[in-house]
């Protein structure tokens, strides 16, 4: 059963449909060194598993997945574009060149260098000079470009995170985030620019710079531990720092299914490498996928404040299933959830409610429902009538 129900438990009304229910097992046990470890299926919103995952972290260079992200949502906008240059400015090639400097793409002071291959140098080789050159360039210097950093944070409801610098680097804990922050982040990139993230994020190696001396290009290889390893991997980043240990935030699609994972606060990069790909196996192999509703399906209807309807259809953005632990398994519970009526206007392909799966012992799965047409606002005499209505209700 399908249960439509107003936040605040106001029960609207019922909409049944007849579901073909596997049974529900308990959650399949993990256990990973890592101290700090989250996964989630990005397909239906279940979360696999959460170990500490909102303590406060120095994040390192998992902080460039932000500026990565906010590049590629100004490049979506318009705002900045994949061919525009960048001068690499002595000041900066003076602060991040060197050992002492860490990860860096062999940029030269004054070098001409586009967006598009600094993206490269920040996803691929993790290039701290990279990173700063790009923010500069996008936002004039890098406290701007922190602060786009912090604003898109939190439009993306990334709630115990900050910046401080837009490469990672250690700031006497000025910049810190969470597990569950930065798969936050890491599913913003993937569904929201979906072409940028695979253009940029699927790279094994990248050339940039030459050899002193010799003047042999220099090429490095992607550190992403599950490249090559786990079928379907295709992102996102690692991180180092002594103080933070070894992190990492990936994700892999295999049949439909997309899962985000992190973990942090490592003690080795050959660890890194082990977890990573136990964490995510894991995830493909314990977890199954069972099929609720098609894309673009109407499956319920939501109640209009003050339009010229008096419901609205809810309808599937993509298609939608429930993730469950594989192996037979018990029924599941599957409502409809929004704050209501829902007041007009409401434009075609608004997100009005959720469709919310409660499975056994596991979190519930929330996936959006869309409004599947235009409602308007009602004119006068229905308003008129809505509130006499509502004396007598």
């Amino acid at each position: 059963m399908v249960t439509i129900m107003k936040r605040k438990a106001l029960l609207f009304g019922l909409f049944a449909t007849a579901l073909s229910l596997p049974a529900v097992a308990a959650a399949p046990p993990f256990d990973t060194p890592a101290p700090v470890a989250f996964m989630k299926d990005l397909s239906s919103g279940a979360v696999l598993y959460a170990k500490d995952a909102d303590r406060r972290v120095p994040p390192a260079s998992m902080a460039k997945m932000m500026t990565t992200h906010l590049a590629f949502h100004l490049i979506k906008q318009g705002q900045v574009k994949l061919n525009q240059m960048c001068q690499v400015r002595p000041e900066t090639w003076r602060q991040w060149h060197g050992p002492q400097a860490g990860s860096t793409m062999f940029l030269s002071a004054g070098e001409q260098v586009s967006v598009e291959n600094l993206l490269h140098g920040i996803v691929t080789l993790s290039g701290n000079d990279a990173t700063v050159v790009l923010s500069e360039c996008i936002a004039g210097t890098e406290p701007a470009f922190v602060a786009l950093m912090n604003q898109e944070a939190k439009r993306l409801g990334m709630n115990n995170s900050n910046f401080g610098n837009s490469n990672g680097w250690p700031d006497n804990g000025v910049t810190f985030t969470t597990a569950r922050d930065l798969a936050t982040l890491a599913a913003a990139t993937i569904q929201e620019t979906p072409d940028l993230y695979k253009a940029f994020y699927q790279k094994e190696s990248f050339t940039w710079g030459r050899t002193l001396g010799g003047g042999q290009p220099i090429t490095q290889g992607n550190r992403n531990p599950l490249l090559g390893k786990v079928p379907g991997a295709d992102g996102l980043k690692t991180g180092h720092t002594a103080e933070a240990g070894y992190g990492f935030t990936g994700s892999a699609e295999q049949n439909g299914r997309r899962l985000v994972m992190v973990v942090a606060g490592l003690s080795s990069f050959n660890q890194r490498i082990d977890e990573s790909v136990k964490f995510m196996d894991w995830g493909f192999r314990a977890w199954k996928a069972q099929p609720l509703f098609s894309a673009g399906k109407e499956i319920a209807k939501a109640r209009v404040q003050l339009g010229d309807e008096e419901e609205v259809g809810l309808v599937t953005p993509r298609n939608l299933g429930v993730t469950l632990p594989a192996g037979p398994s018990g029924n599941f519970r599957v409502r409809v959830v929004y704050d209501g009526p829902v007041k007009a206007p409401i434009k075609k392909g608004q997100h009005i409610a959720n469709l919310v799966v409660q499975t056994g012992d596991t979190p519930p799965q929330t996936m959006p429902l869309l409004a599947a047409q235009e409602v308007e606002e009602a004119g006068f005499f229905g308003r008129l009538w809505a509130g006499i209505a509502s004396l007598f209700a």
